[in-house]
């Protein structure tokens, strides 16, 4: 059985470029996507920014109107059911500020629950529950204001939970978060699959969309350029060994040289402290390697490494950038 069910979900926007000479242009941000989420499923929206993923949120929590196409969600269309809709889905947006500072959690959350009309003798049993589900329960009497970045972005997640929900949407829940918060939300995500939620997850992060979904949609402007399982998704890419050489400074005309070599599939360079990192995708690592030194002949090089490619290198292959 299938939670969501999209077909065809499109959204335009209007803008306006230029200064002297304004003209208005239509951006198509969502461009016939189609995908279904099966029940109590861990589905991923896969991701840079910009491309597609909170708008493709906002119309499926009814936050938005689609522009054309249909969605829906636990057989309630999104445009059309909507009100009836809103009450079985729960929803967070990263870097949100929807919590009161000054209140410790265990009064944000019973507050919330009265503003979803949830029976106090309910609240006062679901809150505590929902507090220890995300790990709060020992700093549940301290304000808010005192609380880490990825602790707040835990208290939201209960917060969307207070009613209890059956599907859950998670845009980008760990953006701007430290390591560490971002590993304890992503335990939070993985304790929520125990409660059997069906999870709709964006994220642009390619390791955290690996580690928690069981598919993934690949996105990128607008489109959908692959849909499958993480595994699935990264045997596109098993034809390919990436090759990592340390660069300490490498002129833009080098990079250039590299990315027309006939070995080198695609190049790009990543800045890490005082170096630089050379990642280079090619079908002949045992070849490649002494082409590429050879290229790189005068500048000063630090380690090479061959490894296997990563869910990101699926990824640079599918899109087509770097």
């Amino acid at each position: 059985m299938n939670a969501i069910e999209v077909r065809e979900l499109q959204r335009e926007f209007k803008t306006t470029t230029g200064i002297f000479r304004r003209k208005n242009k239509t951006v198509r941000a969502v461009n016939d996507i189609s995908f279904d989420v099966a029940d109590g499923e861990l589905f991923g929206l896969l991701g840079p920014n910009g491309a597609g993923k909170t708008t493709s949120v906002k119309m499926l929590t009814t936050l938005l109107i689609p522009t054309a196409g249909t969605a829906r969600i636990l057989g309630y269309d999104i445009i059309k059911d909507a009100e009836a809709l809103r009450p079985r889905i729960g929803f967070i947006f990263g870097g949100e500020r929807g919590l009161y500072w000054r209140l410790n959690a265990t009064d944000n959350l019973r507050y919330f629950a009265s503003l979803y009309y949830i029976d106090p003798v309910v609240a006062r049993k679901r809150v505590p529950y929902l507090l220890e589900m995300v790990g709060l329960k020992d700093r549940a009497d301290e304000k808010v204001e005192g609380y880490s970045r990825g602790m707040r972005q835990r208290l939201h997640i209960a917060r969307a939970l207070l009613h209890d929900p059956e599907i859950l949407f998670l845009d980008e829940p760990t953006m701007g978060l430290d390591p560490v918060g971002a590993r304890e939300l992503r335990q939070t995500v993985r304790n929520l699959q125990d409660e059997k939620k069906t999870i709709l997850l964006t994220t642009h992060y390619m390791f955290e969309a690996d580690a928690l979904c069981q598919r993934i949609a690949v996105i990128n402007q607008g489109k959908i350029v692959a849909l499958d399982t993480p595994q699935k998704i990264k045997e596109t890419v098993k034809d390919l060994s990436v090759v990592e050489i340390e660069v300490f400074g490498i002129p833009p005309q080098v990079v250039e040289k590299v990315k027309a070599l006939q070995v080198v599939e695609s190049a790009s360079v990543e800045n890490r402290d005082q170096r630089q990192l050379l990642i280079v995708h090619t079908s002949r690592s045992a070849e490649a390697i002494p082409v590429l030194i050879a290229e790189l002949n005068g500048l000063k090089l630090g380690r090479v490494t061959s490894r296997e490619p990563t869910l990101e290198d699926a990824y640079v292959r599918l899109v087509g950038g770097e």
